[in-house]
């Protein structure tokens, strides 16, 4: 091969074969092409399929156009317009294509199975599923807000979840012939925030709403804070699901213990920064908003709905809530609590199970350690939703009677049709409050304290030690094994009852059976030499010595109710003060909802701590303008003090039913 000549400036190489000079072009046309095999369009075969499936762009009253998948029962299609069915939709930001292609199956029930789709009730009875993007996520166009709120102060344009979803069910029941026109909405999570944005303002063809563990309000208990403590672990979430529209980017983890990877940051701000999250709008909205101002209560689902209900009928409604939501334990109850006074034709409805955070259409046999004796995920959907949704969608159904309320008593493990919530059995016997005082020599008793013995139980809290929210390493959140973020609110509570820094108080043997329903309130009187603290109250039922026939059960501290609440808001949630040092303080605030039967030979045990790391981040004790931007210096040790003197008793209010 040589150079020959340059050509307006381009080099031209030329190769001598066996006294032959051929240019490159001629060199490369004596080889043979090898086409690909790749064709370059493939068209998936659909007669083989027992369904068919329409990928639609619904356009909304702005202009935006929201990617939408609709799957039909291929005897539906076939039967040209001589059968009709009821539609099934679920709002969602996690991806409609991903939700409905979990599978490659010619049949339905495969490629439906996962979240939100109870499958076994689409397929059997057979709905026309219909599965949206929200607008700003996947396939969809236009911009996402999490948690967008309804139009009003924190929401100036017209659109809004409620105007969207309207748009669609308009769409559907005028593009989609082979329905009957009757639409029900059901998800779980944010899409079960989206089902009651359906119920503001309603579609005449929305029949019915089954929201499950939905996301209420963010700051009172479900998502983001707890009584203004906030969930450092939801980060990566709010990062994954903001940064990109389609979720690609990745929280970047440092450490395989999430509990090393948060402290070394110092602060949950700090934390942000290092991970670029202040790029995303929402995690900004949150730095800036710590307290419980107007932009949490303005958009508080519960608050939203009362208001609206004051004046207009309410479409069927079936809130579903876990008694072990380690993520929305809050928002079902809430809204429950704020609508229910509200329901004059009895069209609202409550399920309470012993689930985790969306097992409901799981199998629901046990969650951790603790087992049920039946898989309720699979009664609730065939004996609970099922009936309530073809009571509303189908056109000839035999007349189902509803429950006001299904509730799930743990303990026993039975279910129960209850008229009312909180109710305690079915003839309608009503919790009545029972302080459960702690007592000198960490004891418990329904008896008030005499006042012999010590005033206060004391430990020291030290932001640079703060106790695990469980057994190290502290996994990050994740539902796939090895991971086992579901089943935390179950793990076994003796390893921080072995802690200096956490008071453990207990009753004697139970003689009897104590049954709960209802919230149990704690009525903590606390002191410390600190200026801001936190407070983590846990009801925990301990378990005899020896369970005969589950042995690793012998002695275990299961979580009945728990939660975490910041000091610095004991006097307003919307505006922080420093707390006095040294004196005490009363902090009244609810723990979640519980249905509980504490078994004769059983102990019931009310913990005391300071911290919950990392699911909720330190607080530094010492108090500063926003414990967002705390300085390494802020976090101090402190003592604190659990009184339970006359005058100063501290209890938990616990709803105990009398039968």
């Amino acid at each position: 091969m040589t150079l020959t000549k340059c050509l307006r400036g381009f080099a031209v190489l030329t190769f001598t074969v066996s006294g032959i000079v051929l240019t490159g072009a001629a060199q490369t046309a004596q080889y043979p092409n090898y086409p690909s095999e790749t064709p370059a369009q493939y068209t998936s075969p659909t007669d083989i399929l027992h369904y068919e499936r329409r990928d639609v762009m619904i356009p909304m009253r702005d202009g935006v156009k929201l990617h939408t998948v609709i799957i039909l029962p291929k005897s539906l299609v076939e039967a040209h317009g001589a059968k009709h069915a009821g539609m099934l939709l679920t709002r969602t930001p996690y991806d409609a294509t991903g939700l409905t292609s979990h599978a490659a199956s010619t049949h339905l029930g495969p490629i439906l199975e996962g979240y939100d789709n109870a499958t076994d009730v689409v397929v059997e009875d057979g709905y026309i599923r219909v599965v949206q993007d929200v607008r700003g996520k996947y396939g969809s166009e236009g911009d996402f807000v999490m948690n967008r709120p309804v139009h009003g102060p924190q929401n100036p344009t017209p659109v809004d979840e409620a105007t969207d979803t309207w748009d669609t069910i308009d769409w559907l029941v005028k593009n989609v012939p082979e329905s009957n026109g009757k639409v029900g909405i059901l998800g779980i999570s944010y899409n079960g925030f989206l089902p009651l944005m359906a119920l503001y303002h309603p579609h005449p063809a929305l029949k019915v709403a089954v929201p499950m563990n939905p996301m209420v309000d963010g700051w009172m208990g479900d998502d983001w804070f707890h009584n203004g403590a906030f969930r450092e672990q939801n980060m990566p979430y709010v990062l994954e699901q903001e940064a990109t529209r389609g979720n690609m980017a990745k929280w970047f983890t440092s450490d395989f213990d999430d509990f090393e990877m948060y402290m070394k940051a110092g602060s949950a701000g700090e934390l942000g920064k290092e991970r670029g999250l202040e790029q995303v709008g929402y995690w900004n909205k949150i730095l800036a908003h710590p307290s419980y101002d107007a932009f949490w209560s303005d958009q508080a689902v519960d608050k939203v709905l009362a208001q609206y209900y004051q004046t207009e009928p309410m479409i069927p409604t079936m809130l579903v809530a876990s008694l072990w939501d380690q993520e929305d334990i809050y928002g079902a109850i809430a809204v429950y609590k704020a609508i229910k006074p509200l329901d004059k034709s009895g069209d609202l409805h409550l399920v309470i199970g012993p689930w985790h955070h969306g097992q409901e259409i799981d199998d629901g046999s046990s969650l951790g350690a603790i087992h049920f004796n039946s898989d309720t995920g699979l009664f609730f959907r065939q004996h609970i939703l099922r009936p309530f949704l073809a009571k509303y969608l189908m056109d000839e159904t035999p007349v189902t009677e509803v429950p006001a309320v299904w509730a799930f008593k743990t303990g026993t493990n039975e279910w129960e049709r209850l008229a009312s919530w909180p109710s305690g059995c079915p003839s309608g016997c009503s919790p009545q409050p029972a302080p459960l005082y702690l007592t000198a020599g960490l004891g418990l008793s329904f008896t008030e304290p005499s006042g012999s013995g010590a005033e206060f139980d004391a430990y020291v809290s030290d932001p640079a030690k703060p106790v695990p929210y469980r057994r190290r390493p502290a996994q990050p959140i994740g539902y796939v094994l090895p991971l086992t973020w579901p089943e935390w609110l179950v793990d076994d509570q003796r390893e921080q009852s072995g802690r200096t820094d956490v008071l453990s108080y207990t009753s004697e043997l139970l003689q009897s059976p104590v049954q709960i329903s209802g919230q149990p309130v704690a009525h903590l009187v606390a002191s410390t030499s600190g200026t801001d603290s936190d407070w983590v109250v846990k009801l925990i039922d301990v378990y005899p010595d020896e369970v005969a026939d589950q042995p690793d059960l012998g002695g275990y501290e299961l979580m009945i109710s728990a939660d975490i609440f910041r000091g610095r808001y004991r006097e307003s949630l919307a505006v922080p003060h420093p707390i006095p040092s040294n004196e005490p303080l009363e902090y009244k605030f609810n723990l979640p909802t519980a249905n509980h039967v504490f078994l004769p030979g059983h102990r019931i045990m009310v913990q005391v701590q300071s911290s919950w790391f990392p699911l909720y981040d330190r607080n530094p004790q010492t108090f500063v303008p926003n414990i967002f931007w705390a300085k390494p210096g802020d976090y101090q040790k402190a003592e604190q003090k659990v009184w339970h003197a006359p005058g100063h008793e501290s209890y938990v209010e616990l709803p105990v039913v009398h039968k």
